[in-house]
């Protein structure tokens, strides 16, 4: 298995400082990045860890199977790494960005995606030390984190208000104009490492305190998780809520957590959290940045545990190309995410990319103005609280909206695309489908249906 050493990082790091695209778009936003060619292993003695996150290591396994960037089985027709040219950090691309790769209609293509998990702020910036305090070796860290960790080292972050997901594209595909819809399908997905991690940070997730520092309806001050630091921490300190991550390994196909002598074994299931074509067009300014946080009508950190392989994705398109990206890989999520994160860990997905024109019926009327799912058991229709990201990052918006939302666009939908009169449509709705919470930490929440296809045939 290759190992990473430091000619190679250092290498790696040059390579990542010519990275035009990135600094252009970092200047557009008067963010004043600035890059310095600095040894790999200067930047890792740059840093130490913070202070109560490490725990008891997980015994290493092997680490057979790193999948580092080039190298592995590739399947797509196309392939991007999540190089430093290739990746914003804490940014999707907006109409107004310039593609890294551009592909025709139906092509394939493998995207090697990448956490934000041990690269972040709080953990120390530095995935080697922060993994390895975890019992990780060097070769299972991959070459990647290491490079985007290093080469945004001495950019200006605000952890407070800059995303924290590693997104990769936007990827242009031929033909797709505004008023079309990109048809996305995860063919193939797999892990690159073997393990995952599970956070709850910035005073954010289903039990998170308001910005006022008062608890949220429905629970005390006392039972805000993670608990507020009590040591006198200022605003400005990231970790001034506490962070809890938890690190989980892979073993003989199940997810593991440990706690004290107690193990916890559940199933793995891969998807994007982020799946999304350009949308935002910063309210008519020339920005090619949106934060990766809120999803929107261009789909983007979406967080619906469905969309693994096997299921079909739908975003109606706003930009020439429609700019596709990906992020915010998921090794495992329950619907909610209710801690802030899933389990996040590194993927490789393929994914097939259609542009479907309108008027040719090869997506769902719906999905012109909405994204939409489907899988190969159900149609999931899907509800924003928020779909237009005018919250200004609050992270209390309105569930109900989300909720109402997914009906209307289930009731079109069964309309307009199976002939069920309206009404008996809402009856079937409530007798018959579910619908769950996607996500409740994204800023804007969602909720989706499952709508049964047996029950159509």
């Amino acid at each position: 298995m290759p190992s990473t050493d430091p000619a190679h990082l250092v290498a790696a790091l040059e390579h990542g400082l010519g990275r035009r695209r990135l600094l252009q778009a970092a200047a557009a936003t008067g963010l004043g990045v600035t890059a310095a060619a600095v040894g790999a292993e200067q930047a890792h003695a740059s840093h130490q860890l913070p202070t109560g996150l490490t725990e008891a290591p997980l015994a290493w396994r092997n680490p057979r199977g790193v999948l580092q960037p080039h190298t592995g089985p590739i399947k797509g027709q196309h392939y991007l790494a999540s190089e430093t040219d290739e990746v914003l950090w804490g940014y999707v691309p907006t109409v107004h960005a310039t593609p890294v790769l551009t592909v025709r209609s139906g092509a394939t293509v493998t995207i090697d995606a990448l956490s934000h998990e041990g690269i972040l702020e709080d953990q120390g910036r530095d995935p080697v030390a922060w993994f390895g305090s975890k019992g990780v070796p060097r070769a299972g860290v991959l070459r990647d984190a290491v490079d985007v960790a290093a080469h945004y080292d001495r950019t200006p972050r605000s952890f407070d208000t800059d995303g924290p997901h590693v997104v990769t594209g936007p990827i242009a595909v031929a033909g797709a104009e505004p008023g079309d819809v990109l048809k996305i399908e995860p063919l193939h997905l797999l892990p690159r490492v073997p393990y995952g991690v599970v956070s709850s940070r910035h005073g954010k997730g289903a039990l998170a305190v308001k910005a006022d520092g008062t608890a949220p309806a429905g629970i005390s001050l006392a039972e805000v998780m993670p608990p507020r630091a009590t040591d006198g921490r200022t605003s400005g300190d990231p970790t001034r809520y506490g962070n809890v991550s938890v690190f989980t390994g892979i073993e003989r196909g199940k997810a593991v957590m440990r706690s004290g002598s107690r193990s916890i074994r559940f199933p793995l299931n891969y998807f994007f959290g982020m799946m999304g074509v350009a949308y935002a067009d910063a309210n008519g300014l020339t920005d090619p940045l949106a934060n990766s946080v809120p999803p929107t009508l261009g789909g983007g950190n979406i967080d619906i545990r469905q969309l693994g392989v096997g299921s079909t994705f739908y975003l109606p398109v706003r930009a020439p190309g429609g700019l596709f990206y990906v992020g915010d890989p998921h090794m495992a999520m329950g619907s909610g995410e209710v801690a802030l994160t899933a389990m996040e860990g590194s993927l490789r997905g393929t994914f097939r990319l259609t542009v479907c024109k309108k008027g040719s019926g090869d997506a769902p009327a719906v999905a012109h103005r909405y994204p939409w799912a489907e899988t190969r058991d159900h149609w999931l229709p899907i509800g924003l609280s928020d779909p237009d990201g005018s919250g200004g990052g609050i992270n209390d918006s309105d569930l109900d909206v989300a909720m109402r939302r997914a009906v209307v666009n289930a009731l079109d939908f069964l309309e307009q695309e199976q002939g069920i009169d309206r009404a008996v449509a809402y009856a079937y709705l409530s007798a018959a489908s579910d619908f769950v919470v996607s996500q409740v930490v994204d800023r804007t929440t969602g909720v989706h249906g499952l709508i049964s296809k047996a029950d159509f045939r």
